[in-house]
């Protein structure tokens, strides 16, 4: 059986707690490394190492980048981190 070259998870984890989601997330990187993965997700740590983050306003893609360059160019997603954040996580 070959490995799927691409894999959608469409808000898998947000039912999950942080710690949790932060240990599943790490076994999936290695079974997923040569693979494109693409997550929905509303939770900012979910998606912080992500390469590539599209922010959603609407339906409507209204920013895209890393965690670390939206946090210092996009409004919306620094209101997103903001919202979900403590003052040290978003340092």
């Amino acid at each position: 059986m070959t490995q799927p070259k691409v894999y959608l998870f469409d808000d898998s984890f947000s039912a999950l707690d942080v710690a949790t989601d932060a240990r599943l997330r790490r076994a999936l990187k290695e079974k997923t490394q040569d693979a494109t993965v693409i997550i929905v997700a509303q939770r900012v740590s979910t998606i912080a190492d992500a390469d590539q983050i599209l922010v959603l306003d609407n339906g409507r893609i209204v920013d895209r980048g890393t965690h670390e360059e939206l946090l210092e160019t996009s409004p919306t997603y620094q209101e997103i981190v903001e919202s979900q954040l403590s003052a040290e996580e978003v340092a």
